[in-house]
């Protein structure tokens, strides 16, 4: 199975500099980018693993994952 990579600056390869700036210099923002990622790393474990996980575990993980970014993002464009 061909697992997708979600890293943030994957995501948003034009916001390099500005996600690199905010993790310096804004402790909020690191911290959700960190959680972020380590969303990220289990859910694409979970998936490329094929370990037995129910739909809805995963499926909140995945939530969990896009509110996340949702959050990260309104931060670099504001």
């Amino acid at each position: 199975m061909n697992i997708e990579h979600h890293d943030l600056v994957h995501e948003f390869p034009e916001q390099r500099e500005k996600i690199h700036h905010l993790k310096m210099e804004n402790a909020h923002f690191a911290k959700l980018f960190d959680a972020y990622h380590v969303v990220t790393k289990e859910v694409e474990r979970l998936e490329g693993e094929g370990v037995p996980v129910s739909d809805e575990a995963l499926a909140n993980q995945k939530k969990e994952r896009m509110q996340l970014k949702d959050q990260l993002y309104a931060m670099m464009i504001a």
